[in-house]
């Protein structure tokens, strides 16, 4: 019946009735937005491609319940275009179209860039080039038991992004044929709205050389649009993904040149002469449907009506369209058991004082917890310092997944599973994970949080469970060298809002981490492990709890405290039984969490705290920011030791043995015991 041309001529000047309602509300949105604009000229030339998508009959979605998996999924790479998702999400039902009127302003759900504190948007973007990973990753989920395809709008100017082209050569080699990359080719960007910066060359064959199965349209006709489409929804994928590139200009459909402009402000004489000509073309627009609606059988009409009435049309018998007001029908997500279950018996029990390395014991417990569906990992070419690959991959190898030399698309993969509801985990080098794709992860955390307090349409268990497993931490990498060292990853990554930070010195206290963050609800975490075996020393009974630090050696009136973590504590363990045999008493804090309240205590305890870690001071400066922001000053002497040089500034530390280091940096046991003999 669609391959009619009376039928695909009807509904192709339906979908340019709804083109021009688009149009108008854009227009609206700008006049009303708290700055009076919007990113006009992107928006304008991706009209045709989202309104065919959401329009056309292709995409399945559920307006009701957006997380429900059983449903196709959708990513805006090209963050800018948010005022025109946003337009057709108010007009489908997601949210009240009243969203739509002071967007921009600090109290509007309606920003500059998407996130998920609109219903229906499940990840933040705006940072060019990230949503294209987001979209593998959903579309490696869409591969398993529950089948969806996915789409993903990206801008020709992001293609030069180099991340951008991560996901492109993972989705090629991994067959991902339920993805559909659609790129509005609008040849300009913001410095340059008419051309590229540099030309982004023959795209198609460039896409196709990854893998892919290219399709070049032009973007303004909605018969090439749709047929595109149409390739990708009902023909022969042959194990591909799907990009379609969509040819046109910025700002194609507005009738002033204003309209061109990267963001344009809509002053009261634009908006009154856009406004009219706009609606002057959907006037034209609706008797050109009305005509072709005429010639159509009884048949086409019934099935060209259900297309109208997502649209919120209603259509008389001789096509005049009557406009029905969009109501909000998504509802708030059922709550979510984020909680992984598993045979607690089956965890590998470690023997106290005997070496394991922290690779060997993920891979054991991974081999425990991943018998729930809903664990998955996505290394970075360093499976063999995680554990996790091997772990999971014993049980399900399609939830150990490998993407190869590329950090932002495993990152941004894990938060596509993490939205799903799967306990993600990511695993590198301490310094290799991309502080931009984390800061805009955290962002979408953020946005869910906000969403799960406001009642909007997410609930409890819909924020994003993400394990950052950070290997070779503080100074584990030894003879890699400063590029690898992890001595500085710890204070730039705490500065990422919502990120928990957590350093782990010994192999049970690992199992007991990795048990509490199976608990699910636990968020973003940044979990860092020593490369080489350590030593057992907290028992098996020991419980993890985030934000506690514990005394691993408790002694009655000591003389001063040793506060450490990771490989240090076993530095300081050594150093404190020398000193016992000597008479000098010293307590060891192992904090693999900052504890705040015991921070205070030990700066109110009058007796020396010598803060001693191998990194550049993380547990230091967070007890500068806890007393400052107590107004307290510290009645003890604190002692810092750490990774800066002799002036306290910040460095990058080179290749060396670990002891070698350690003795560099005073760290090591006897360098410790120096230290406190010439304190007392």
């Amino acid at each position: 019946m669609k391959n009619n041309n009376n039928y695909s001529n009807s509904l192709h000047k339906l979908l340019e009735v709804k083109d021009s309602c688009i149009r108008l509300s854009l227009i609206d949105q700008a006049y009303t937005a708290i700055d009076k604009g919007i990113h006009m000229g992107g928006c304008m030339s991706s009209v045709v491609p989202m309104n065919a998508l959401y329009y056309g009959g292709f995409i399945d979605y559920n307006v009701e319940y957006p997380t429900q998996i059983e449903q196709d999924r959708f990513v805006l790479s090209k963050g800018h275009n948010i005022a025109l998702m946003a337009s057709i999400f108010a007009d489908l039902g997601y949210f009240s179209t009243d969203h739509l009127v002071g967007s921009r302003a600090l109290k509007s759900i309606v920003n500059g860039h998407p996130g998920p504190i609109l219903p229906g948007f499940h990840v933040s973007t705006g940072p060019l080039g990230q949503g294209v990973s987001a979209a593998t990753g959903y579309a490696v989920a869409g591969k398993g038991s529950v089948a969806f395809d996915v789409y993903c709008l990206a801008g020709d100017g992001e293609l030069q992004e180099g991340i951008f082209w991560e996901p492109i050569m993972y989705a090629g080699a991994e067959n991902l044929d339920n993805l559909c990359l659609i790129i509005d080719a609008n040849n300009g960007q913001l410095d340059n709205v008419e051309q590229l910066i540099f030309p982004s060359g023959p795209l198609k064959q460039r896409f196709e050389s990854f893998g892919w199965n290219g399709i070049d349209v032009d973007g303004k006709e909605y018969a090439n649009v749709v047929n595109a489409i149409s390739e990708f929804k009902n023909g022969d994928r042959s194990g591909r993904p799907t990009v379609i590139i969509c040819h046109t200009t910025k700002g194609y459909g507005g009738f002033s040149n204003k309209m061109n402009k990267h963001k344009a402000t809509m002053d009261e004489s634009l908006y009154t002469t856009e406004k009219t000509l706009q609606t002057s073309r959907l006037k034209s627009r609706e008797a050109s449907f009305a005509a072709a609606y005429r010639t159509i059988n009884e048949n086409e009409k019934i099935e060209l009506n259900k297309i109208a009435t997502n649209m919120n049309f209603k259509i008389s018998k001789d096509g005049t369209i009557e406009y029905i007001k969009p109501f909000v029908k998504t509802k708030i997500a059922p709550i979510l058991d984020k909680s992984i279950k598993y045979d607690a018996t089956q965890l590998p029990q470690l023997q106290m004082g005997k070496d394991y390395a922290a690779h060997e014991v993920i891979a054991q417990c991974m081999k425990v917890f991943a018998a729930d569906e809903r664990v998955v990992s996505i290394d970075c070419d360093l499976s063999s310092a995680s554990g996790l690959q091997n772990g999971i991959g014993s049980v399900d190898k399609s939830r150990a997944l490998n993407v190869g030399i590329a950090e932002a698309n495993m990152m941004s993969m894990a938060e596509a599973f993490a939205s799903l509801g799967y306990n993600a985990w990511n695993s590198t080098f301490c310094p290799f994970f991309d502080w931009k794709v984390l800061r805009r992860t955290a962002v979408g955390y953020q946005e869910r949080k906000e969403s799960i307090e406001s009642g909007l349409w997410l609930s409890k268990g819909h924020n994003l469970d993400i394990t950052y497993l950070a290997s070779a931490a503080n100074f584990d990498t030894q003879v890699n060298g400063a590029t690898h060292m992890g001595n500085d990853d710890i204070m730039v990554f705490s500065e990422i809002a919502h990120l928990k930070i957590i350093d782990t010195s010994c192999p049970n206290q690992l199992i007991s981490i990795m048990k509490w963050i199976m608990e699910g609800e636990k968020g973003l975490v940044y979990l860092r492990i020593m490369r080489a075996a350590a030593p057992v020393i907290y028992t098996s009974d020991y419980k993890f709890e985030y934000g506690k630090a514990y005394q691993i050696k408790e002694l009655e009136n000591p003389d001063m405290y040793f506060v450490a973590s990771g490989r240090q504590i076993h530095n300081c363990l050594e150093a404190s039984n020398k000193l016992e045999e000597m008479g000098i008493r010293v307590g060891v804090i192992d904090m693999p969490s900052f504890d705040e309240e015991m921070m205070l205590s030990l700066c109110d305890s009058k007796k020396p705290v010598i803060i001693t870690e191998q990194n550049n001071g993380y547990i230091y400066k967070k007890c500068g920011e806890v007393l400052l922001k107590n107004g307290v000053s510290s009645k003890s002497k604190i002692i810092s030791v750490n990774a800066l040089d002799t002036k306290q500034e910040k460095q990058f530390i080179h290749s060396g043995k670990l002891n070698e280091l350690q003795e560099e940096f005073n760290l090591s046991a006897n360098k410790l015991l120096e230290l406190v003999k010439e304190l007392k």
